[in-house]
């Protein structure tokens, strides 16, 4: 009987085990379940926060206000016609016979505000000029760099490259700043008729060398007494035609 009891007992113990281990698996179950469904909101959540974080923000880009710096050069409501070239687009017409007026129909750039005879604002119209291109100018219609590295007083007369830019009320074909071979025309301010009176008057002693800054030359008239009056007279004709000029190379005033 005491054997019969134990067995019983120990079903019952058994059972209980049962029991409390389906309940542990299926109290497992529903928390995961429960996680599973709290967590799907937060990741979506977390997602839109990092989608919004790494992405830029929508706003419209304000446009740029800044002025072009050609628009400094172009009279506010003045004639379209008399527009510097900065100022303006031209359609450029190679076909024209060269030497001869020519008519380019042309555009304003942005910024620029011209108008018409009848001072209506307009922004296509047409400008007369001669067919020629930039480089095949007067000498007036463009301004170039000086050289005081060149000679200009020398037997063949030196040259130099220059770049020149025609001036802003001229229009031409091609580029309107170009490179061109210029004779030396510098000045460093001495006067032709100060170094011929020099050499007539003080010759003997070197005064006009000295004066056109040849120290050597004007030495050497010193001690020689103007090389008795032979080299004297020799500088008053060189000076005099121009063939002895400033020792720095530049052109009498």
């Amino acid at each position: 009987m005491a054997a019969l009891a134990a067995l019983r007992a120990l079903r019952r113990l058994c059972g209980v085990a049962l029991f409390l281990s389906q309940l542990y698996v299926l109290s497992g179950r529903a928390g995961s379940l429960m996680t599973t469904k709290h967590s799907q909101p937060q990741s979506t959540f977390a997602k839109s926060l990092t989608s919004t974080s790494t992405n830029t923000p929508y706003f419209k880009i304000p446009e740029s206000t800044e002025i072009p710096p050609y628009v400094t050069k172009c009279p506010s409501n003045g004639l379209c016609s008399r527009l510097p070239p900065d100022c303006m687009t031209c359609n450029t017409n190679y076909s024209c016979i060269y030497g001869k007026p020519a008519t380019f129909d042309c555009k304003v750039k942005p910024y620029v505000h011209c108008v018409d005879q009848n001072n209506h604002e307009q922004e296509n119209f047409t400008v007369n000029m001669t067919c020629q291109f930039c480089w095949q100018l007067a000498t007036t219609d463009y301004v170039c760099t000086n050289s005081t590295n060149c000679m200009t007083v020398s037997c063949p007369r030196q040259r130099y490259n220059a770049t020149c830019t025609v001036r802003d009320h001229i229009h031409c074909l091609g580029n309107r700043v170009f490179p061109k071979m210029l004779y030396c025309n510098w000045t460093g301010g001495y006067k032709w008729s100060t170094a011929l009176a020099l050499s007539i008057t003080l010759g003997g002693f070197g005064a006009d060398r000295f004066y056109l800054g040849q120290w050597r030359e004007g030495l050497g008239k010193l001690f020689s007494f103007g090389g008795l009056g032979i080299w004297t007279l020799i500088d008053v004709l060189l000076i005099g035609v121009g063939y002895v000029g400033p020792a720095d190379g530049s052109l009498y005033i």
